[in-house]
């Protein structure tokens, strides 16, 4: 397999930037998804890697090498397209062959790639049926197989997943998981959809418009995000967000002053941003932290309530049922040890 490294990666259209300068590593055997925005630079990014664009400034290289631009066909890097880019004339079979015709190969082996690619993904009953004839779920496992018979050293996947219904993603995240446990090909995944990212990532790489905000492990960016940006787009619903005054140890909010018990880089009467994940908080009569409420709305076993802290909005999730009247006032404890505090300039954590 191969690694992949981008060292000061800028790309510009017409004048005009879309990549800022990315430094980014992408271990041998990772599986390494970019998450973020519509047009945040994602797909762009696999382009490079693919051979199908050069970058403005910056190189990536393989293996810290500089790969072959003369020879596309020989780079060791196959990319799965969303389905609709398969040929919907050519049967199944026809489609994973591509790739491997056109790499020159013998019709044994063509073959052979064939079939034991087909058979990963478990289209071997398909590969004489026209594409346009197979559901969505059997093209794009069509494509995955298109891309492995080509036997690369380095999986580009593009968003395969976002034209599907919610439970054939869930299935086919597992599927792309299986295979990558199973072959340990070097995989760079980019999708829009957070949680579809934090479900497959070895490596999470959260992107802004054209730069890196955060690169590391799922749980260290949803449990240490480097600033606000990423706090609000890992997590589901976004981390809440409440201005205050660092003092003596502790966020004054309004009236009252929640204490943290994680080392923070601030001073007294710096202003900052309290952030508290929604799923962190319990009730308790006792607690100093008293919100208004405006809803309530219940999901089975979970229960969300959207309230304010004087003009500021909260959201707090909570696993049991409660029942509270409008505009009533409920007291709410955070987890004191997962509390975050980012800087209100800057929106950079402050937390050592």
């Amino acid at each position: 397999m191969a690694s992949v490294e981008f060292e000061g990666i800028e790309q510009a259209y017409h004048h005009s930037r879309v990549i800022h300068g990315i430094d980014l590593v992408v271990d041998d055997r990772n599986f390494c998804v970019i998450t973020g925005p519509q047009a945040c630079g994602k797909s762009t990014l696999l382009k490079l890697v693919a051979g199908l664009e050069s970058p403005s400034a910056g190189r990536v290289t393989i293996d810290r090498k500089l790969p072959d631009h003369r020879r596309l066909a020989r780079r060791g890097v196959a990319m799965v397209l969303p389905a609709d880019s398969l040929f919907g004339h050519l049967s199944a079979g026809e489609n994973i062959a591509f790739g491997v015709r056109a790499a020159a190969r013998p019709a044994s082996e063509t073959d052979q790639r064939v079939r034991e690619a087909a058979r990963l993904l478990g289209i071997e009953p398909f590969l004489s049926r026209r594409v346009r004839n197979l559901s969505d779920d059997h093209r794009l496992r069509t494509s995955i197989a298109r891309a492995l018979a080509c036997e690369p050293q380095i999986c580009l996947f593009d968003d395969p997943l976002s034209s599907l219904d919610r439970l054939l993603q869930a299935q086919l995240r597992e599927e792309i998981r299986r295979l990558h446990r199973k072959l340990g090909i070097t995989s760079i995944y980019t999708t829009r959809d957070p949680l579809e990212a934090m479900a497959l990532a070895d490596q999470l790489v959260v992107m802004g418009a054209g730069w890196v905000a955060q690169s590391s492990s799922p749980l260290q960016v949803y449990d240490r995000p480097a600033n606000t940006y990423v706090a609000n787009y890992i997590g589901k619903p976004a981390m809440n967000m409440l201005r205050g005054i660092w003092l003596q140890g502790g966020v004054l909010v309004g009236d009252a002053r929640v204490p943290v018990r994680r080392p923070v880089s601030a001073h007294d009467n710096q202003p900052v941003l309290l952030g508290i994940r929604p799923q962190h908080f319990s009730l308790s009569g006792a607690s100093p932290l008293a919100a208004r409420l405006s809803a309530l709305e219940f999901t089975g076993a979970q229960t969300t309530i959207r309230c304010f802290i004087g003009d500021q909005p909260l959201i707090v999730v909570l696993n049991e049922r409660v029942s509270f009247e409008s505009g009533a006032i409920v007291r709410l404890t955070p987890e004191f040890d997962l509390l975050h505090v980012f800087d209100l300039a800057s929106g950079d954590s402050l937390m050592r």
